[in-house]
């Protein structure tokens, strides 16, 4: 099945990561021409593009939580490309020690909503005032499961990912459809989520070390196993196919192997006789 993204312009934040750089490969075999975006994986965004050689591609370091730095990543994509049809917002900056609220300093709730909330808003703002010029466009969030049944110890990250889930998710479907009419030939701008959950990325590589830590999480889901980066760039390729999601906007793509929600407790934790 094709997905007409040949020649497409592709906006990848957070580029250098686990899952966007699958997402980046993904577009690649569709021979859509990338904006590999990092902030500080140079390293990692160059060995990117040197395995990607036969794609036409651009790197941009920028630090998404800064205006400047967001109008500068999509005025070199436009002055590379001439346009961009579609941005994938995937970078977002956390605190991965798990920090109850009670623990929480106020530093650390405004940090994780710059990286994961604030740059977003940004990326977006800087891609519709594209859309809005060139009548065309579309958009995949990343978001995680965090957002869709909380996090405990990352209350900040949950709540951040939820605001893009819900309600940043739902506003913009309806500002970009004005923004990018339909037309006879064309389906109008389109937005969509993915909230991943467990994936294979080097960040989760401690867990994959730990057999009863696998068992706990696996515990939850019908489909037993971590999701690979590769579920969640196919994900993002489809839908910002608009021959195969032309008529999809403002929904949620949850990826997490029909997941249900987290164990609460360990096993020795639990006093049975209660139950």
């Amino acid at each position: 099945m094709e997905t007409d993204l040949r020649g497409q312009v592709v906006v990848v934040t957070g580029a250098s990561g686990g899952i966007g750089s699958a997402i980046c490969r993904q577009f690649a075999a569709e021979g859509a021409r990338l904006v590999v975006h990092y902030r500080t994986g140079r390293q990692q965004a160059g060995a990117l593009r040197r395995e990607l050689k036969e794609a036409e591609t651009i790197s941009v370091q920028a630090d998404l939580r800064r205006e400047a730095d967001a109008r500068r990543l999509f005025a070199a994509a436009v002055e590379r490309f001439g346009r961009v049809d579609t941005v994938v917002v995937n970078a977002g900056a956390w605190e991965s020690k798990y920090v109850p609220i009670h623990s929480m300093t106020l530093r650390q709730w405004r940090q994780t909503l710059a990286g994961v909330l604030d740059s977003a808003f940004l990326t977006t703002r800087e891609f519709l005032r594209v859309v809005a010029k060139q009548k065309r466009g579309n958009a995949v969030l990343i978001s995680s499961t965090a957002a869709v049944f909380g996090e405990a110890g990352h209350a900040d990250y949950a709540s951040a990912k939820a605001a893009l889930a819900y309600g940043l998710l739902r506003s913009l479907k309806n500002e970009m459809s004005r923004l990018a009419p339909h037309t006879r030939y064309y389906c109008g701008g389109r937005i969509n989520c993915i909230c991943p959950g467990w994936t294979v990325v080097p960040r989760v590589a401690a867990s994959l070390g730990n057999a009863a830590k696998i068992r706990q999480i696996t515990s939850t889901m019908a489909l037993p196993q971590f999701a690979r980066p590769e579920d969640v760039a196919n994900a993002a390729v489809f839908l910002s196919s608009d021959t195969l999601a032309r008529h999809i906007t403002g929904q949620n793509l949850v990826i997490s192997g029909g997941m249900e929600g987290r164990r609460l407790w360990k096993d020795e934790e639990l006093d049975t006789s209660l139950v």
